[in-house]
């Protein structure tokens, strides 16, 4: 649908008039189909892009503060970093001369130019050159393969294609660069990638990347995993976890020495950045929290951090339906958020057969607890703390 011709129209003073009026369309529901007639009868031939554009721009709220004027592929949209995540790691690089090689549409390169001392932008899609020379407004651009370098002395920033079809790629050497490739061209350089957050950790080592593994979240949802080489972190950081909504950064250098014991007032659920990073323990320690089982993350403690969601205990049980069933409704529960670790159970079937009738919103955190013959699921019926 976008070719360069599209997006030089969209540029143009034109488009963006055209833009402006279909912007005041619905395009949803009932309307959908008259709306785009409409257009169809006022813009011909321009038609598709615009409502195209208009739809893409609604859709990139839930990652941009101000995506009005911003020009997206479906793809590339689905792809791009968001905001807060591609700010935070610019500061990472303040002062830097940098190299995005795949800058694709520029959401990276938009963060980047404040930050960066110097700073270049490349990518083979000629199309999603000339929207990140709209987007990203005065950044130096030039077509280039990812995996042919044309700087020298850069940090080089590579997000990896991880999506084919609308499929996604969780083998990392089926991206587009494969990141295999991507780590032995730049071997000894500075170099910077952005990964799905489950890539296998494993694999990496495989791979021989030796540098740091950030995951970063927004809101408490994992958004993505971060690799940065050996020169662009502290020595002995092998894993961080960045939590952008409070500013909290974990790493493996910090102490991680925290004991196993039975619940106390509060249960923790850590946010996901921390978990994924295995770096539990971490946290526990940093906040006077103690873990209720060593391959469990819910934490515990008799306060609760400052600024954390937690769960005050008001009862612990066996995990049996029945049980759990009648505790819930000696409470009058009508209303449960369910957490679970280390139970295969569904959280919207167990709801559902608990036959909720009451007026109480209350929480239920079920996990295993313990090892082997010995090990027991554990339910805590308890108050969110917000």
């Amino acid at each position: 649908m976008f070719d360069i011709g599209a997006v030089a129209y969209l540029r143009s003073e034109a488009g963006e008039q055209a833009l402006g009026e279909v912007a005041e369309r619905r395009l949803t529901g009932a309307s959908l189909v008259s709306d785009i007639a409409s257009v169809r009868a006022q813009f011909g031939d321009h038609a598709a892009v615009l409502v195209e554009t208009v739809q893409l721009r609604r859709r990139a709220q839930a990652k941009f503060t101000d995506p009005d004027r911003w020009l997206f592929t479906d793809e590339a949209l689905q792809q791009a970093t968001a905001a807060p995540v591609a700010v935070h790691r610019a500061r990472r690089l303040t002062g830097a001369r940098v190299h995005d090689a795949t800058c694709s549409i520029g959401s990276e390169l938009v963060a980047l130019r404040d930050c960066a001392g110097q700073l270049l932008g490349s990518d083979l899609d000629p199309v999603r050159l000339a929207m990140a020379a709209h987007n990203a407004e005065g950044v130096d651009l030039c077509r280039a393969d990812a995996l042919v370098p044309v700087t020298h002395d850069t940090v080089v920033i590579i997000d990896p294609a991880r999506r084919a079809g609308g499929r996604r790629r969780f083998d990392p050497r089926a991206y587009t660069p494969a990141l295999d490739a991507v780590l032995d061209v730049y071997a000894g350089r500075d170099l910077v990638v952005k990964c799905a957050p489950g890539i296998d950790f494993d694999e990496l080592t495989k791979m021989g990347f030796t540098g740091e593994i950030e995951v970063t979240s927004v809101g408490g949802s994992v958004r993505e995993a971060c690799l940065w080489s050996p020169g662009l972190t502290a020595p002995g950081v092998r894993r961080r976890a960045s939590m952008l909504e409070t500013g909290e950064e974990l790493t493996d250098a910090q102490p991680d020495d925290c004991p196993v014991a039975e619940a106390g007032r509060w249960i923790v659920d850590p946010d996901g950045a921390v978990v994924r990073a295995g770096l539990v323990r971490h946290y526990a320690a940093r906040h006077g929290l103690w873990q209720l089982d060593p391959d469990i993350a819910y934490l515990s403690g008799d306060e609760l951090p400052a600024g954390v969601r937690g769960f005050e205990v008001l009862e612990q049980l066996q995990f049996q339906e029945r049980r759990l069933r009648s505790a819930l409704a000696a409470r009058s529960v009508g209303a449960l958020e369910i957490l679970i670790r280390g139970v295969d159970i569904d959280p919207d079937v167990l709801r559902k057969r608990m036959r909720l009738r009451g007026t109480e919103r209350l929480a239920v955190v079920i996990a295993r607890l313990g090892s082997g013959a010995a090990s027991r699921a554990t339910a805590f019926i308890c108050r969110p703390s917000r």
